[in-house]
Formats: structure tokens, sequence, C-alpha cells
């Protein structure tokens, strides 16, 4: 059985727009590529490191632990072997109180690419393959979290082509999440339960096809 570690942010852990709920498992994407996944023969185990509000390498003013790279070293290391390692993050380095444009959310990005593959994991175990997935362009954000997402959508454009010329730029895999859904209808930043169901499917048949690659590798 593989092991995934999704490391991302409340898109991942499907936080319901417009609220401080949650969809159940299997209707958040992770899930559903999960499920999916074991229904196609491959199956997988899925852990979900998923933190509301998570940026890229910066801290939240008013909430403690949101700096993606505190820990994640260590994830790695506790969850290994790991077959592949999904990173979906970027959205909340846009959120009101920074300054951040897609340059530097994207470097970022490359310092948790570092930390995953500097990891102290078990002698003989594999530096797990990553697939970085740009979260779908940020819309004007609407309802509760408009303050805190005030003008993102300015503030992240170019962040999709600057993750898929990082990808390249460090030998991962890539996906656009915005090639298969627009973020949510609700509050135009997080994603509504169809949304997960079609990210997760599509992340299924990626992922299927990245896992089936590295077994014939080592065969």
């Amino acid at each position: 059985m593989h092991q995934i570690l999704v490391y991302a942010d409340s898109l991942s852990w499907g936080i319901i727009p417009d609220t401080r709920q949650r969809f159940r498992f299997d209707q958040r994407w992770p899930g559903v590529m999960e499920l999916a996944l074991a229904s196609a023969g491959m199956p997988v185990r899925v852990i979900e490191n998923c933190l509301n509000g998570r940026r890229t390498v910066w801290e939240d003013p008013f909430k403690a632990g949101r700096n993606g790279l505190q820990g994640l070293d260590s994830c790695i290391e506790m969850n290994s072997p790991l077959s592949l390692v999904i990173l979906l993050l970027g959205t909340n380095d846009f959120q009101s109180m920074h300054g951040y444009n897609a340059w530097h959310s994207a470097q970022g990005l490359g310092a948790l690419i570092s930390a995953i593959r500097g990891a102290p994991i078990e002698p003989g175990m594999p530096v797990p393959p990553i697939l970085m997935v740009a979260p779908p362009p940020l819309q004007k954000a609407k309802g509760a979290i408009a303050p805190k997402f005030e003008g993102c959508e300015s503030r992240a454009l170019g962040l999709t082509a600057a993750i898929e010329a990082l990808a390249r730029e460090r030998a991962c895999q890539f996906f656009d999440a915005g090639s298969v859904t627009p973020t949510s209808r609700v509050d135009g930043v997080h994603l509504d339960e169809d949304q997960h169901r079609r990210l997760g499917e599509a992340l299924a048949r990626t992922v299927n096809t990245l896992l089936l690659q590295e077994q014939n590798k080592t065969a």
C-alpha cells in the first residue's frame, strides 16, 4: 500500500465555504482521491496534514503555527516511507495582511521542496517525489472572509505559472487545479463540494499514473 502525504491548507482541509464546518473525508478532495485510487486497484493511504491558514513560509500575525516550513521535515520523517508528497499551498500568502506576490509565494514553495528533500528519514527509505498543485485562481473574496482576503485576486496573479516554472526547475510533478475547477461560488477562495469531487477525481488519475511510473522504475 502506498502512503501519500497531502501537505496543504483549508482548501484541502475541506472547510465548507462561509462556515467553520468541514466536509466529510469522502467529500473533500483527498478522500475522493483515495477512494478513486482504491477503486482503480491502486490502494493508498492518504495522510492529511492540512491546516487552515497555513502559508508557505510566513507567519500569521494573529494565529500561531501557520508557517508551513516549521516542522515539515519532522512531518516527512514521522510518516515515512512515503510514495508521494502533494503540496497544495499558496492561497494564504495573499491574505490582506501580507504584501506578497506570485514570485514570493513560489519562492516559499521552493523552501518547502528543500525541506522535504532534506528531511532526516531513516536509511534506505526513499526521498519521496513531490506533486505541486497550483490552487485555482483566486476570485474576489465574499462573505465572512472578505476582509481577510481583500485584494487577493490581484496579488495572486501569475501564481499558477510561477508554480509550474518552479516545478520544472526543481524536477517536481505539476498539476493545475484551475484546469478542472474554479474557486468556490460562495466565498471565491475555497472549494464547494462538487469542486472537491472534480479535483479529487482528476488528481486520482494523475497520481495513479505517477505511482505506476515509480513502480516501473523499481521493477
